[in-house]
């Protein structure tokens, strides 16, 4: 699904108020659910959820607070529900043998950077990390999950959108009341810049929590192989048009793109389109890495890896002693 453009004005319009009905139901059940106690796992549990439907910047976030962890001397694994695939878990993401049909594509991003588990039932899941080696859980997605207990939960937000409208599904992004949601964010996590950011940030601030401030930034081999080419840019992620930008800043040349929706499964029509229309006017085909999973290995497509730099890391440092690690 592709999100509507009304979601993402600051004052809801007509269609939004027309299905603010059914958002006033759809948001109250997801708060009732997320009020019910969770079960305690052998290990501690970081999430990295957040506010909305569609793409924030978990993915990454979870990747670089793995990073930080490992830094600190800890040995996380990645616990994911393994949207898109077919195995219900928990099992072990093996990237030689799985693919994105079977676990999702964002797991097997995870299991490039260490041990991951698809799971359903997040009690099994974190049980499985724990038998693996971990001594620490991050949890990618899981702020509106109740079943397992999360020691710290970092609530992303993409800067440029915000919380939109404010509204709960199908009326808006969010995927309960943000006063319902609140209270189970341990600190904020603001990627890039924008006004909308920066209101859930005053909100944060106010409310005593931490706020963590992150840009995304591209892999600087992969940019530099990008400058100045002129490419065709397509991408099946939350906001197609943040890898648009980011891709434009990067300096390459952006001569057509394409967008699609989250976890889109190419299909074999769309993949021989694309690369026609790429080869008939002297382009490259360039995508997100989460696409580039869910494409053919010997595709010629380039992907543009892109990382999470905070900007206080020592902040995020210590959110996840105190939280945590019970430091």
């Amino acid at each position: 699904m592709r999100p509507p453009g009304f979601w993402w004005h600051d004052t809801p319009g007509p269609a939004a108020r027309l299905l603010a009905p059914l958002g006033r139901l759809y948001g109250g059940r997801v708060a009732r659910r997320m009020g019910r106690p969770g079960v305690i796992g052998p290990v501690p549990v970081v999430c990295i959820g957040n506010f909305t439907l569609g793409g924030a910047g978990k993915t990454p976030t979870a990747l670089a607070v793995a990073a930080m962890l490992r830094a600190m001397g800890q040995n996380p694994a990645f616990l994911s529900r393994g949207y898109g695939g077919r195995l219900p878990g928990p099992v072990a993401v093996d990237p030689a043998r799985h693919g994105p049909d079977a676990v999702g594509d964002e797991p097997l991003l995870l299991a490039r950077a260490g041990p991951a588990v698809v799971a359903r039932d997040r009690v099994a899941g974190a049980a499985l990390c724990a038998a693996l080696g971990a001594d620490v859980v991050v949890m990618d997605d899981g702020l509106q999950n109740p079943a397992l207990r999360k020691d710290l939960v970092l609530a992303v937000v993409d800067a440029a959108t915000g919380a939109g409208n404010r509204l709960s599904f199908p009326a808006g992004p969010l995927r309960a009341p943000l006063p319902a949601q609140w209270p189970h964010v341990s600190a904020l996590v603001v990627i890039g810049d924008g006004e909308p950011g920066e209101r859930l940030a005053r909100e944060a601030a106010g409310r005593g929590l931490p706020v963590l401030r992150a840009a995304l930034v591209p892999d600087l081999e992969a940019a530099a192989a990008l400058r100045g080419r002129p490419v065709l840019a397509f991408a099946g992620i939350g906001r197609p048009e943040k890898f648009f930008a980011t891709l434009a800043e990067a300096g390459a040349d952006l001569r057509r793109t394409r967008a699609f929706a989250d976890h889109h499964r190419f299909t074999a029509p769309e993949i021989a389109g694309l690369v026609a229309e790429a080869r008939r006017d002297g382009l490259a085909l360039v995508t997100t890495e989460k696409d580039r999973v869910r494409l053919p290995a010997d595709l010629a497509v380039a992907a543009l890896p892109v990382t999470l730099a905070f900007a206080e890391p020592d902040r995020l440092r210590a959110c996840l002693s105190d939280s945590a690690l019970g430091a």
